[in-house]
């Protein structure tokens, strides 16, 4: 009897393997590209398990008219597009309201619940298993901060199109076959995308990879300035028409003499109060942050994305969220 359960199971634990074999090697780049549509690591890592979920069990009928990649991401999206339908957009402060006029005020907290709010991704989340630069050159620039809260404001079908066409280079037939739609709609949406995303983004900037020697200069003295409680520091890292916005903050600033009067008169405290851990997110520098409480320890405050130019930070986004500390591997807590 025990031999005639375990023959029974045997066709389900190969179907299994060969799934496994067969689509595992495409989850990090599902994985970017659920974040690409949701604009959230939290959402994205839910999509792509949804997407395996489904992928599986649809499995024994997947007769292979398409390469297994490009029904995996016809899954992916869909549940995506599904995902998103009921949900507000998620934005960066810049992307409700031009930078504060105001001078010396404090900036305020959006209320709980009211705005919902884009999420840094883990560069390790992504990073292309095969040792190969260029692949990860190309993965890192198709998550930067300014791309992805730009394709939050498209509407999710156009988003979907502009991915598939422009970032995933899918053919016009391939994304017709994902969306289940025709190429004349693929076209037509993608030209309305690529319009409604000129009229959004800002010229793009060429951004320094993380890895290079001046992009971890300019963290490193990010991070100095925090530490030691430095504004002066701040001049030397910051371009002068640098922009600075924090979640879940409404105001934002633009110009380094505006970032920095904001941040020496509200955040820098004295020195010992901040400590922040290198690390990479979006394709660009970053830094876990932690903040010394009231009883001395230093606990998980957020992380911080810097967007390094040849002459400087041109763009500071914190993230004021501790749990996202954890999603980047670092503790809540740091030893004393």
């Amino acid at each position: 009897m025990a031999s005639r359960r375990s023959a029974a199971h045997r066709p389900e634990a190969a179907d299994q393997d060969r799934f496994t074999a067969q689509t595992e090697r495409f989850r990090r780049e599902l994985l970017a590209h659920c974040y690409r549509m949701v604009g959230s690591a939290h959402d994205a890592e839910d999509a792509v398990q949804e997407t395996y979920l489904r992928a599986w069990r649809s499995y024994a009928g997947f007769e292979g008219r398409a390469s297994i990649r490009s029904w995996l991401y016809k899954i992916a999206t869909n549940v995506c597009l599904s995902a998103l339908e009921p949900r507000r957009i998620r934005v960066l402060p810049s992307g409700l309201t031009g930078p504060d006029a105001g001078a010396g005020r404090p900036p305020s907290q959006v209320a709980p619940g009211e705005v919902s709010w884009l999420e840094p991704l883990p560069d390790r989340w992504i990073a292309p298993a095969a040792d190969d630069p260029g692949t990860a050159v190309v993965a890192r620039e198709s998550v930067r901060l300014a791309l992805i809260a730009g394709l939050q404001h498209l509407p999710a079908r156009q988003r979907a199109i502009l991915i598939l066409r422009e970032v995933l280079a899918f053919s016009a037939a391939e994304t017709a076959e994902i969306l289940g739609t025709t190429r004349a709609a693929v076209k037509s949406g993608l030209q309305r995308a690529r319009a409604r995303l000129d009229g959004l983004e800002p010229a793009p900037e060429e951004l320094l990879e993380p890895t290079d020697q001046r992009a971890r200069a300019l963290l490193e003295g990010y991070i100095a300035a925090f530490e030691h409680s430095d504004a002066g520091l701040l001049e030397q890292v910051l371009r002068t028409d640098a922009t600075l916005e924090a979640t879940p903050f409404r105001e934002w600033q633009a110009g380094r003499a505006n970032c920095i009067r904001l941040l020496d008169a509200y955040v820098l405290g004295t020195r010992g109060d901040w400590r922040m851990i290198a690390t990479t997110a979006n394709g660009q520098p970053a830094a876990a942050v932690y903040n010394r409480d009231t009883d001395g320890a230093l606990r998980a405050h957020g992380i911080v994305v810097l967007a390094p130019t040849a002459t400087g930070v041109s763009g500071v986004v914190e993230f004021h969220d501790p749990a996202l500390v954890a999603v980047f591997g670092f503790p809540d807590v740091l030893a004393r």
